[in-house]
């Protein structure tokens, strides 16, 4: 008997498809399995009685109904439920890959009123959404906040939300960003001191620190002297420090750039400088004594 190819489809309503039969006019079930991952038997619709009838299946091997294949278009069957659960699966599947690519992050909130609680916290970001976790950062010893605090929700769309906008928090503006980095269990501290370019001379170390307070708690403001475009503030808490990198910040009317104020070695310094009049090489050493070597009155 010469090849033939009968008709199958996965749902009556759908295309068929063509699957080729055996020299002996029989189809291997395996066959279908190859096109229809998980079948385990063909139906037809018998044209008289319009009911469904299953085609005869030998140890693998589908036998046509009366020796015949016709032109009939066959139904693949499936376990029983096993095509709605495997659905159902694929479906799972796919909202928790989304879910696991799109998880959410402890956010900081900078700027916090000295005055704001965490109760006053989770009540303002629980209009965005389910807060998992809210925290204000405090002095171990005073027990006084810091000026900054975290907050975490359960949907990812909320944290989208809440990070594109600024916050009115107990009467103060205050932003709430992805820290830029975190390190590991077994990683250093990282800086808590930043270096802030362009500044004028104009700019006081006083007016820094209440500047920067509006971020989080200020333990030293440095200004080079001679006057050098440049100055250094450091943080009590080393995420506030790391969560500003990056950022231009309006101060006095002028744009503030802020960077890490810790090189990584006398190359990076070399660069940062290099485009100053007078060479780097002199310029890094002061940035190397003004960052490594302060005057005990800024320590």
């Amino acid at each position: 008997m010469s090849e033939l190819y009968i008709r199958v489809a996965e749902d009556e309503s759908e295309e068929p498809m063509e699957i080729p039969s055996e020299d002996d006019g029989t189809v291997l079930l395996s066959t279908v399995a190859a096109q229809f991952p998980g079948a385990c038997g063909l139906r037809y619709r018998n044209p008289e009685s319009q009911c469904m009838r299953g085609v005869r299946l030998v140890e693998g091997v589908l036998h046509a109904p009366e020796s015949d294949w016709g032109n009939l278009v066959y139904v693949v069957n499936y376990p029983k439920d096993n095509k709605r659960k495997m659905e159902e699966m694929d479906a799972a599947s796919a909202v928790k890959i989304k879910r696991g690519s799109q998880k959410t992050s402890d956010l900081i909130v900078l700027g916090l009123p000295w005055k704001t609680s965490e109760q006053d916290l989770k009540d303002y970001f629980a209009t965005f959404g389910e807060v998992i976790m809210v925290q204000v950062k405090r002095d171990a010893k005073t027990g006084n906040s810091k000026g900054f605090g975290f907050v975490r929700f359960t949907e990812y769309e909320t944290q989208t939300k809440v990070v594109s906008q600024r916050h009115m928090i107990d009467g103060r503006w205050c932003d709430c960003k992805l820290p830029n980095s975190k390190a590991g269990p077994d990683e250093p501290m990282r800086s808590r001191k930043i270096f802030v370019g362009r500044c004028t001379e104009d700019m006081t170390t006083d007016e820094l620190r209440q500047f920067f307070m509006q971020y989080g708690e200020v333990t030293d403001v440095f200004i080079p002297k001679p006057f050098r475009a440049f100055s250094f503030v450091t943080f009590a808490d080393d995420q506030v420090a790391q969560a500003l990198c990056g950022e231009d910040l309006i101060i006095k009317g002028v744009s503030v750039h802020i960077s890490n104020a810790e090189p990584k070695h006398n190359n990076t310094v070399q660069q940062l400088f290099s485009n100053f009049p007078g060479g780097s090489a002199s310029w890094a050493a002061m940035f190397d004594r003004s960052q490594y070597q302060f005057p005990s009155s800024h320590v």
